[in-house]
């Protein structure tokens, strides 16, 4: 009888099919099951997260800005480009000019920045009293036009921007302001600027500037008129108002001095027309991605007569001499490195000590790599370039910025971290991959 169970009960387990637990607790496998076992369906596997892009590997990822007056808008190109590739700034850094565009960007929400920096463009680039030339068959055909006429039209636009100023920006003083002498030396100037404090307030958001500087630093340079010391506004330590932007940009003596806590200032590019410096020494040393647009190109054509003299004096006054900084900065962090690899060899209980914390003070390991961007004059341009505020020009900047940056995210190489070996890195479109 015992058989007979036993027959039965091996027969009932061969007709019904074993689950895949049932078989592994059995020791049987499902391939040896064959076809009496269903297969579970694949686990389906997590898709693979997207590769980081390489800009947000940085700490810090910066905007420095260069003073240069009208051909600002090549830096608003710039940040357009850099836009659309999706790579945000969380400091930018500007002068004169570089500090506008930087009220503009840190004073409105990514989404709206470029809208914002156009909408500021085209409103300063227009003439406050006679008719603009802007939309009238000279600007519509001055493109194909022969050099020397191209001249005269670009000539034009300066001479106006001299006599009437530039809308929401700055105008001329009357002529018994100039020839009268003031106690405040926010009235010695040529021109006043004072339209511009409400043309930032309605282009830019200060409350947003001031809001979340850990988001988004903001910095802008002057000169102390009374000391002659360089200053830098910074919203990390300063309640950053127009006022701040205005000094940057107070170039002597066409721009007044403008007051900021009872001192006088002026532009900051009478000392040092670029902010890189600030943005590399800053405090803590951190890994950084910083882009400098330049507007003045130190290299340039031997002058052969007297105007070419004067626009070959401004590039080289005003260029940032941003080769120097750079390679004064690498050679610096590339011994900051060194000092940081040597202090690792000195034994713990030899680390309590004076010189040991001084030299941990000096050591660092942050990677630096510069993004350099120059603007590069077209044959036309002479050394009115700077006040030369007509719209055509404008977009001709503009459109300039936006190229060259374009072609400058076609290397994504170049946004790559730096090795630890090589901790900073300096790249040019226009002159290679500087190494």
């Amino acid at each position: 009888m015992a058989a007979k169970e036993r027959q039965e009960r091996a027969g009932r387990q061969a007709a019904t099919p074993s689950t895949a637990a049932e078989s592994a607790g059995n020791g049987e496998s499902l391939a040896e099951r064959g076809a009496q076992v269903q297969p579970r369906k694949p686990v389906r596997q997590a898709a693979k997260a997207p590769d980081r892009p390489a800009h947000e590997a940085y700490a810090v990822r910066a905007l420095v800005l260069q003073g240069g007056g009208a051909l600002g808008a090549y830096q608003a190109g710039v940040y357009q480009g850099l836009a659309e590739g999706g790579i945000y700034p969380n400091w930018v850094a500007g002068i004169s000019i570089g500090a506008l565009n930087a009220a503009i960007i840190a004073g409105n929400p990514p989404q709206r920045r470029v809208e914002q920096l156009r909408a500021f463009w085209e409103y300063i680039c227009a003439q406050p009293w006679l008719p603009s030339l802007s939309h009238t068959w000279f600007a519509d055909h001055a493109e194909g036009w022969p050099e020397p006429m191209r001249i005269w039209f670009d000539g034009l636009h300066a001479a106006r921007a001299m006599l009437e100023g530039q809308r929401g920006f700055f105008q001329p003083r009357s002529w018994p302001e100039l020839v009268s002498r003031y106690s405040d030396p926010s009235h010695a100037s040529f021109y006043d600027t004072t339209p511009l404090k409400e043309t930032l307030e309605r282009f830019a958001d200060f409350d947003l500037i001031n809001h979340r500087p850990d988001l988004m630093r903001v910095s802008v340079g002057a000169v102390n008129v009374r000391t002659g010391n360089f200053a830098y506004f910074d919203n990390t330590r300063d309640k950053l108002r127009p006022e701040h932007f205005m000094a940057s940009g107070a170039l002597p003596p066409g721009f007044p001095a403008v007051e900021i806590g009872g001192e006088y200032y002026w532009d900051g590019g009478l000392v040092s027309n670029t902010p890189l410096a600030e943005v590399l020494t800053a405090q803590p040393r951190r890994d950084a991605l910083i882009f400098q647009v330049d507007l003045w190109s130190a290299r340039g054509k031997l002058p052969h007569d007297l105007v070419d003299v004067a626009e070959r004096q401004k590039d080289i006054q005003y260029s940032s001499r941003t080769r120097a900084i750079t390679d004064y900065m690498r050679e610096q962090q590339n011994l900051r490195r060194m000092l940081n690899e040597v202090m690792a060899l000195v034994p713990a209980s030899k680390r309590d000590n004076a010189w040991y914390r001084r030299a941990a003070e000096q050591a660092c390991d942050a990677r630096r790599n510069v993004i350099q961007l120059i603007y590069r004059d077209k044959s036309f341009e002479n050394m009115a370039k700077d006040y030369q505020f007509g719209a055509l020009t404008m977009h001709e900047h503009w459109t300039s910025g936006l190229d060259d940056i374009r072609q400058t995210l076609r290397h994504p190489q170049w946004l790559a971290m730096p090795s630890r070996e090589h901790p900073f890195v300096t790249h040019d479109v226009h002159r290679g991959n500087g190494g």
